[in-house]
């Protein structure tokens, strides 16, 4: 089997992406509690969340992250798109501001770290320092989503397993 060079190969520490704002709507908030069922006052009653120290509901932390890991695909190229294998994780999840409905969010993301596999089937993986920032500049969500990368092969794509082939927690979890 032969290999070219990969896409992860183009990659360097360093490298950012902003995406354009999108606006978290009453729909998205209404969908996604209903989704998850996490029908929290917090998120799905406007008339109690009127007399909180927030004065309205918020959206729900993981409708916001899903934002999150959403909203660079589009601004990928698509040479980046068809080379991920996989969301591989994220680390560093931190909700360190509110989202309102009618809140307009972008996402800043930069390649922290790049680790190549130690497997055939895949290339590499990289960490990504990313910002959720709302219409006032404020961050309302950091993380650090983790992405693998597959390798290139002239023969063709390859499937790459999982990279956790038994259901069980990979050891750097079980902690």
């Amino acid at each position: 089997m032969s290999w070219d060079v990969s896409y992860y190969h183009t990659i360097d520490v360093g490298d950012t992406l902003v995406t354009a704002g999108r606006t978290v709507t009453e729909a998205d908030v209404g969908s996604f509690a209903g989704v998850s069922g996490d029908d929290n006052r917090l998120h799905t009653d406007a008339t109690s969340m009127a007399d909180s120290t927030f004065g309205e509901r918020i959206a729900l932390g993981p409708l916001v992250f899903s934002m999150t890991t959403g909203l660079p695909w589009g601004r990928r190229p698509s040479e980046e798109r068809d080379a991920i294998v996989a969301f591989y994780g994220v680390d560093s999840l931190r909700f360190t501001g509110h989202t309102f409905v009618g809140n307009t969010i972008h996402v800043e993301s930069t390649v922290a770290a790049k680790t190549p596999a130690d497997r055939e089937d895949a290339a590499g993986i990289v960490r990504y320092e990313t910002e959720v920032v709302d219409q006032d500049d404020e961050t309302v969500l950091y993380c650090d989503p983790i992405v693998l990368f597959e390798c290139a092969c002239r023969d063709g794509p390859k499937r790459v397993p999982s990279p956790f082939p038994h259901p069980k927690r990979p050891p750097s979890l079980q902690n």
